[in-house]
């Protein structure tokens, strides 16, 4: 393996440490409608998401909520360590990607002796928790002039 992809892999495991994920398939709720509450929460906060979606008065967020819990418990088994980043507010959601599932067909009697489908839609949700990235301050060139 070469300098530079392992460097490169070891970038990717460092940011993975860093974030867990959780999913939810098969739920059985329009993709349109979990967009909706999923949007809400998209780039926020962890504790202040948790309180959006469990006082919103949407269907869908009980289930997104329950989600987001189990992503940020997740998270906590990855970095025992750093319980205080989660209580500073540093652990916010990255993602939320909410695809479509398997639809059932069903029918439906229709006018003039015809036959209507409807489409029972389900999604899936995919959630990413991470911490925001804290920048060190750069050192000044003359303070390694010194140590050097």
């Amino acid at each position: 393996m070469g300098a530079r992809k392992r460097e490169m892999a070891e970038r990717l495991k460092e940011i993975k440490r860093h974030t867990a994920i959780a999913k939810l398939n098969d739920v059985p709720t329009s993709p349109r409608k979990m967009r909706l509450v999923a949007d809400l929460v998209r780039g926020v906060e962890v504790n202040r998401a948790l309180d959006i979606l469990h006082y919103s008065k949407k269907e869908a967020s009980y289930r997104l909520e329950k989600l987001v819990r189990s992503a940020v418990a997740n998270w906590e088994a990855k970095n025992e360590d750093s319980r205080k980043e989660l209580e500073n507010g540093n652990v916010y959601v990255q993602t939320i990607m909410v695809d479509g599932g398997r639809q059932l067909k069903r029918i439906r009697t229709a006018p003039q002796g015809r036959a209507a489908r409807i489409r029972k839609r389900s999604n899936h949700v995919t959630v990413i928790v991470g911490t925001k990235n804290i920048e060190k301050p750069a050192e000044e060139p003359a303070q390694e002039a010194e140590q050097a």
